[in-house]
């Protein structure tokens, strides 16, 4: 790996370090009710909504109450999206005239994002109003992010708490969630990012003549469309929300998202940034903050040695085009490597680095092509989605799976010494092991299911009813167009977003079986997690003694990555095996 990777590699890692520990602190001040600059600007507004919502903010749900009002809200906010996007043709903000979105692929991005997934069967520019943008899509990239926080606040409360009924209001941590969190740190970035060129307007779209359109070429293209519209507002919150739903149909990759390497690292950097600062306040609210740093531990041992070997891989160039002589250098001062797909304004370093933080942190945008990767190099953005998306992880949810992992990993050590596991001073019991179980097995299972339903036959026959178009891999079918089909359901079953590309997903079977498979993702663990957090709320503390395992220490974390690993190599390498490993060998025996 080059020096100048090295270097880029480290000056991300020690950024987002350094913002762990403040914006961690202030969370946990936000959550917990103590004072802090921003309520006393906003406190007023946020006892408006409560009172023009109806809700009592001193009074505290079961976790029973708490899953029916994430139910309910989740379920209006479906609703609400579903019927914008079928009206959209009426409303306005539309300059282009755009019409209804087809009732299966409606349906499949309202789940979409209200699950937090942003997966994308559409073209942003060519099929949505500003108004469905900005009111549907903008709207779900706060409040579904903010129920994830919500959820994970609730689960550790249940952990804090001794002998209580309950784990908070699910209304109240929501709003605190939108407005002292989310709203602030999008509306920095937000200026930040039209400050690089990223567009904010609601004009129609431009049309810019070519100045060289001349040409042997008939068909030679004398004319471009330009689109416009409120992206740099969508775009701050769906990288801070770790949804990843791009305004644009090229994603984050398109230059009027992300134009230069400084908006590139700020995106970066916000992709990362709240789950790993909520490991913060995680320690804070738990009332030991060692806690919270063994975690992040654990998190950085997967994520940066994966991370290392993505760039290597894809340094490494494509193997067949080495054996034929051809240089995969862009100058004599390059490195060389992989460069297809990828933008030369940020390179393989950035763009192998976005590839594992966006899927590490359940973000669906992507800065290049990763059905461009080479086979090792798409294969470690594959595995990151489907190790459950806990290593960082979406908003709350990737830190309340990890802590899934975490009440397994007590367990399994428990049993090794013989004792009762414990964490944080609670008895882990069989209730509590059923729940994580049903947690962490959930995601494989839609993964694999949806992928060998697909396989055999229907996701590669599947015809759109309107325009009579079959969904076909667009590369030779074999090991590769396998990947493109694995990562689809990877991504969409762990409620990551992003895309392999080069497989046509917008037809009524992959837009309802993806449909499907993120809603499940999402609340068939949502529900567990709140039942957890009611079993332990209501436990007593038991006190330690010289036979309870530390779980601040390098050996519980080395035991934790060890668990995640193992959970993800059992389940996935078969699956692996058929895909990018086998692509990896084709390639090399060539």
């Amino acid at each position: 790996m080059s020096t100048n990777a090295c270097l880029q590699l480290s000056l991300y890692l020690v950024v987002l370090l350094a913002c762990v520990k403040p914006l961690g602190a202030y969370m946990a001040r936000v959550y917990q009710g103590r004072p802090f600059v921003l309520d006393r600007v906003l406190g007023w507004l946020e006892r408006s909504l409560y009172r023009l919502a109806g809700v009592n903010d001193q009074a505290e749900m079961t976790w029973r109450q708490y899953a029916t009002a994430v139910l309910v809200f989740n379920g209006i906010g479906f609703l609400a999206l579903y019927a914008l996007l079928r009206l959209q043709g009426f409303l306005p903000l539309n300059p282009q005239k755009f019409g209804a979105v087809r009732p299966d692929l409606a349906f499949n991005t309202s789940v979409s994002f209200v699950t937090n997934t942003n997966w994308q069967s559409y073209g942003g520019e060519s099929s949505l109003s500003y108004l469905s943008q900005m009111l549907g899509l903008g709207v779900q990239n706060f409040v579904s992010a903010a129920t994830g926080m919500s959820v994970l606040v609730a689960l550790i409360r249940g952990l804090a708490r001794r002998s209580s009924e309950t784990i908070g209001n699910f209304w109240v941590d929501l709003t605190r969630s939108v407005l002292y969190i989310l709203l602030p740190l999008s509306l920095v970035l937000a200026l930040v990012l039209v400050s690089q060129g990223v567009v904010q307007n609601f004009r129609p779209y431009e049309r810019a003549s070519l100045i060289d359109s001349s040409g042997a070429e008939a068909n030679t293209v004398a004319e471009q469309t330009l689109p416009m519209g409120p992206a740099a507002s969508q775009i701050a919150i769906k990288q801070l929300g770790t949804n990843g739903g791009g305004f644009f149909n090229a994603n984050s990759s398109h230059p009027y998202e992300n134009p230069t390497p400084l908006s590139n690292f700020l995106q970066m950097l916000a992709i990362l940034l709240i789950p790993a600062a909520l490991c913060h306040t995680f320690g804070v609210m738990a009332g030991d903050t060692r806690q919270g740093r063994a975690i992040l531990a654990a998190m950085l041992a997967v994520f940066v040695p994966l991370a290392l070997g993505t760039v290597v891989a894809e340094q490494a160039g494509t193997s067949i085009l080495a054996k034929n002589g051809i240089s995969q250098r862009a100058s004599s001062s390059s490195p060389g490597g992989n460069m297809e797909g990828k933008e030369t304004r940020f390179g393989i370093t950035d763009s192998a680095l976005w590839a594992c933080a966006t899927t590490a942190a359940s973000n669906g945008c992507v800065n290049s092509m990763h059905d461009s990767f080479t086979p090792l190099g798409g294969l470690i953005p594959l595995w990151l989605m489907q190790l459950g998306e806990v290593v960082f992880g979406g908003m709350g949810s990737g830190l309340y799976g990890m802590l899934m992992f975490v009440v397994v990993a007590v367990f399994v050590a428990g049993l090794m010494v013989g004792r009762t596991p414990e964490y944080l001073g609670k008895k882990i019991e069989v209730y509590e092991m059923k729940m994580a179980s049903l947690i962490i097995l959930i995601p494989p299972l839609l993964v694999l299911i949806g992928t060998a339903v697909a396989v055999s036959g229907p996701g590669l026959a599947a015809r759109d009813r309107d325009t009579g178009t079959v969904a076909a891999l667009s590369n030779t079918p074999g090991a590769h167009g396998f990947t493109e089909i694995l990562y689809t359901y990877s991504s969409t079953g762990n409620n990551n977003g992003s895309a392999f590309s080069g497989l046509s997903t917008d037809v009524p079977f992959y837009n309802l079986t993806l449909a499907v498979a993120m809603l499940a993702a999402r609340f068939w663990l949502i529900i567990p997690i709140l039942a957890v957090a009611g079993s332990l709320a209501r436990k007593k503390s038991a006190p330690q003694s010289a036979g309870t395992l530390p779980t601040h220490t390098p050996l519980f974390v080395g035991l934790l990555v060890c668990v995640v690993l193992l959970v993800g190599a059992l389940t996935f390498v078969p699956a692996l095996a058929l895909g990018p490993i086998v692509e990896q060998l084709q390639m090399t025996s060539h």
